[in-house]
């Protein structure tokens, strides 16, 4: 799906631009106009993710500046372009932040996810951080009545998540392991949950993360840095272990002790960004012939299975959501997410 420069009224609408590393501006710009085949939403709600945060360092490898950020979004929709008749006005939707080429061969393939020449908006392209947002409507998805505007917002990652546990496949009676506690690793646990998993196992070093975990239904949860992977595979799940191991860290060791600690003919999958190359004992993956996969973003078949898990009740978002901030605040948002050294999970900002 090709990117092309939207068209603006002369009326006013507030959007926030992160000029440099730690710093964002409030800004009056013109309100996009919907162009034939879009819709135009107005954003209720953004979620700060964790690659937000590396962008608000200045870390984030593929990202300049000045940038819009947004791509955790849910709004209502305000108008449509000529040729749209699959939305309406009020309708409340989520939005893939996808733009790709269409042309290369994992676009080709249907693995558009993967994209030779994917961007993502709010990194490589602008994102929705403003009150009104232009976005094609193939990328848009319905919001089910039974999901409120904030659990609305939480697809994103929850997609991340659905889309990481497909790379094993059915899931049903089977025995998982997440490594990692944070917003990806807790949605991914709780995907796995609500999609038939005979047991799930969650760890963490950090104490907090664990007792959200807890807080959503995962009781069995193990602090890594007070006990070693293998005996908590062993106590989870007995000697057959777990018959996947899902890496929601982007560390080392983690993946290190995912490969070492997997059962023989098992896999691990890898969704933790890495900041940078790491080994892999891959003689352990040869020897044991696991199966070492990766894992990124989602495609709509995942959006839309996380709209249904979300609609059944089968995730619990609000213990995942715990700070909450008004547009105008969007700097006091990273500034408390950096007050919270770790004691926070999913920051949301508010367009009401």
């Amino acid at each position: 799906m090709q990117e092309a420069a939207p068209c603006y009224t002369n009326n006013v609408m507030k959007q926030a631009v992160m000029t440099a590393p730690g710093r964002i501006e409030i800004r009056q710009v013109g309100k996009p106009i919907p162009r034939e085949g879009e819709v135009l939403v107005r954003v209720r709600r953004i979620g700060i993710c964790g690659s937000d945060i590396h962008v608000y360092h200045g870390l984030h490898p593929y990202t300049s500046y000045p940038v819009v950020q947004g791509h955790e979004v849910a709004g209502v929709v305000d108008s449509t372009g000529p040729d749209v008749d699959s939305f309406a006005p009020g309708d409340r939707v989520v939005f893939m932040p996808q733009v790709t080429c269409g042309a290369c061969y994992p676009c080709r393939t249907g693995m558009y996810n993967i994209c030779d020449s994917l961007k993502v908006m709010g990194f490589q392209t602008g994102g929705a951080a403003q009150e009104y947002f232009a976005i094609k409507a193939a990328m848009a998805l319905h919001v089910p009545d039974s999901v409120g505007i904030d659990q609305a917002a939480m697809i994103e990652p929850l997609s991340v998540a659905v889309h990481a546990l497909s790379r094993f496949g059915d899931v049903r009676g089977k025995s998982v392991a997440v490594l990692g506690a944070g917003t990806i690793g807790n949605m991914v646990a709780q995907a796995a949950r609500a999609s038939g998993a005979a047991k799930v196992l969650i760890t963490d070093i950090s104490e907090y993360r664990l007792e959200k975990a807890r807080r959503v239904g995962l009781p069995v949860t193990v602090n890594s840095g007070h006990e070693h992977l293998n005996e908590a595979l062993l106590s989870a799940f007995g000697p057959d272990k777990a018959d996947v191991i899902l890496e929601c860290v982007g560390s080392e060791g983690a993946i290190a002790d995912a490969v070492r600690c997997a059962r023989k003919g098992s896999m691990v999958v890898v969704v933790g960004v890495f900041a940078k190359p790491v080994p892999a004992d891959l003689g352990l993956v040869q020897d044991r012939e696991l199966a070492l996969v990766g894992s990124l973003m989602y495609r709509k078949a995942d959006y839309e299975r996380a709209l249904e898990l979300a609609a059944a009740g089968g995730i619990n978002f609000d213990e995942v959501i715990t700070h909450r901030f008004a547009f105008d605040d969007y700097l006091a948002a990273y500034e408390a997410i950096e007050r919270a050294k770790g004691n926070c999970m999913k920051v949301m900002i508010y367009l009401d």
